[in-house]
């Protein structure tokens, strides 16, 4: 009895293995069949069994095409049947697609990310006015709020503008003589919140903490 076990092991690999060993073997019966019109029947009892793994979908045109499809390449490209639908390229399935393209950007001060920069680019695209420097004093809020993320502690204002001017080219120049930037711990504070670290959401998890062991008691 246990010489007659068989593991998937040493079993023919499934192509779509979604649809499991039986379907496959249901292929396997159709294309040893040597009468075409009984060949056509089968696929057409067999793409029926396949739709009712997905009752919703059976019925759609696009899907129906796609179960043919799929019979096909379950086949090997081999079976010869009637297809209600174009047949699938083998060469074109075995094809490797083409490599995309990712921008490499690769920023001297990563932690403010890449965004910052087209930021900065927008702002040195804008006509010189009111509308302007609040732009520059929202980006440079945020440079320092992606500053205080990356060092917990405190950053002078004079380094963030510093930055600001770097990585403008030197088209934005603010100074400590213009509007403060926020304070640190305000910014942090912010961040805290936003993430759920604030002693609030702390002290509310430590309730129910207690809570759950009293109640586990």
């Amino acid at each position: 009895m246990i010489d007659n076990l068989q593991y998937n092991t040493e079993r023919t690999k499934l192509i779509i293995p979604e649809y499991g060993r039986h379907l496959h073997k249901m292929i396997d019966q159709a294309l040893e069949c040597e009468d075409r019109e009984k060949r056509n029947n089968l696929a057409k009892a067999i793409i029926g069994v396949m739709g009712n793994m997905n009752p919703h979908l059976r019925d759609v045109p696009d899907f129906q095409h796609k179960l043919w499809d799929q019979l096909y390449i379950m086949s090997n490209f081999e079976l010869d049947i009637d297809s209600p639908y174009p047949l699938p390229s083998k060469e074109v399935y075995e094809g490797r697609p083409d490599k995309l393209n990712y921008p490499q950007n690769f920023p001297k001060y990563r932690f403010y990310g890449n965004n910052i920069k087209r930021m900065i680019d927008v702002a040195i695209s804008w006509e010189d006015g009111e509308m302007k420097k609040q732009l520059v004093y929202v980006i440079a809020n945020h440079m320092k709020k992606c500053f205080l993320n990356w060092n917990k502690d405190t950053v002078e204002d004079d380094v963030i503008f510093n930055h600001l001017n770097e990585l403008s080219d030197g088209k934005i120049n603010y100074s400590s003589n213009d509007k403060p930037l926020s304070e640190s711990q305000n910014l942090i504070k912010l961040t805290n919140k936003k993430f759920g670290k604030s002693p609030a959401n702390k002290n509310n998890k430590k309730h129910y903490r207690n809570f759950k062991k009293r109640n586990n008691n």
